[in-house]
C-alpha cells in the first residue's frame, strides 16, 4: 500500500513528465481590474521538484499582479502529442543571485540587456498547488480514427486520459 509521501513524489514525477518537453506556458494572473490575464512565458529547464521557474522583471505588471493577487493558473499544450495540462499554484518572487546565475541563459539579454546584473532581472517560483492533465494516446491519428469511429458507431469516443493531481496548498502569511 502507498503511502501519501509516495503518491505525492509519483503526481510530481508524473507531471513533470507531461511538461518537460513543453517550451512555454500560458501563464494567468488577475489584473487590476480583476479580469484574467494569460501571457507566454518560457519554463526553466529544471528537474521539476513540484516548483516551477521563469525569468521575469521584478518592476513588471506581471510582478504587480502576482503581488497583489499570488494564485495563478499555467497553461500547457502540446497538440502534435495530444497532451495538455493545466497547473494552479502560488507564485513567489526570488532574488537568490545562485539560482539566477543557475537558470541564466545567454538568450535572455534580449529581454534583459544588463545581463546577470539587470536591476529588473527576477525569478518568478511558482509553487504548484494542483494540477490537471489530458492525453490522448497515440497522437492525432490514432485519436482521429477513435472520433470517426465513435462517430459510426454512436458509442463515445476514448479521449484518452484526464487526471487530477493536488500536490500541496500552499498558505500565504
Amino acid at each position: 500500500m502507498k503511502n501519501v509521501t509516495d503518491t505525492k513524489q509519483d503526481d510530481i514525477k508524473k507531471l513533470g513528465e507531461l511538461i518537460k518537453d513543453i517550451k512555454f506556458a500560458m501563464l494567468t494572473t488577475f489584473d487590476k481590474d480583476g479580469t484574467l490575464r494569460s501571457r507566454p512565458m518560457t519554463t526553466q529547464e529544471v528537474e521539476f521538484d513540484g516548483d516551477l521557474w521563469f525569468f521575469a522583471g521584478k518592476n513588471s505588471e506581471l510582478a504587480k499582479e502576482t503581488k497583489k493577487q499570488h494564485q495563478v493558473n499555467l497553461a500547457y499544450a502540446a497538440p502534435d502529442d495530444n497532451r495538455y495540462v493545466s497547473v494552479s499554484g502560488f507564485a513567489e518572487w526570488v532574488q537568490d543571485k545562485q539560482k539566477i546565475k543557475e537558470l541564466w541563459n545567454p538568450l535572455y539579454k534580449a529581454w534583459f540587456p544588463d545581463g546577470l546584473d539587470d536591476p529588473n532581472l527576477a525569478l518568478l517560483k511558482i509553487h504548484v498547488e494542483k494540477a490537471e492533465y489530458w492525453e490522448a494516446p497515440g497522437g492525432a491519428v490514432v485519436t482521429l480514427i477513435g472520433f470517426v469511429k465513435a462517430l459510426a458507431t454512436g458509442k463515445q469516443a476514448d479521449v484518452g486520459t484526464n487526471e487530477k493531481i493536488e500536490l500541496d496548498k500552499v498558505v500565504k502569511h
